[in-house]
């Protein structure tokens, strides 16, 4: 039973709920961003380069003979694997630079000078007598 409240008190942290958040969310992202490449952004590409549809882009090792399929090397697909990271890696780039910026604004804030203590307040109080007589 203490394994299980230990385990239970570990998941229900601040930090691990917010570490499943991030993950669900990045996982969602991440078919967005591969449909924006494979849907978006490739057929397009292809076009321009003379009716390429890149997911079909392979070198065949060998090929395909009986029930054996062919060996293929599907460089297309890697093109677009490699798209949907830069595109990431570069929204993810974005996030933690304006991240940073607004935690630099909040460090670049003036702290408040602290409050004077007792003893300054009533030496000062005792120095305005002073000037005063």
């Amino acid at each position: 039973m203490a394994i299980i409240h230990e385990f239970k008190k570990f998941a229900m942290r601040g930090n691990v709920a917010d570490m499943a958040v991030g993950i669900i969310i990045g996982g969602a992202f991440g078919k967005i961003v591969s449909s924006l490449v494979a849907d978006v952004l490739m057929p397009p590409l292809g076009l321009l380069l003379g009716n390429v549809n890149f997911s079909e882009l392979a070198v065949t090792l060998k090929a395909a003979s009986g029930d054996a399929a062919a060996v293929t090397l599907n460089y297309g697909r890697f093109i677009q694997t490699v798209l949907d990271f830069v595109i990431m890696a570069f929204a993810v780039f974005l996030l933690i630079k304006g991240m940073n910026s607004l935690k630099k604004k909040e460090e670049d804030a003036p702290a408040a000078p602290p409050e004077p203590s007792k003893e300054e307040q009533l030496l000062g109080e005792i120095r305005d007598i002073l000037k005063n007589k």
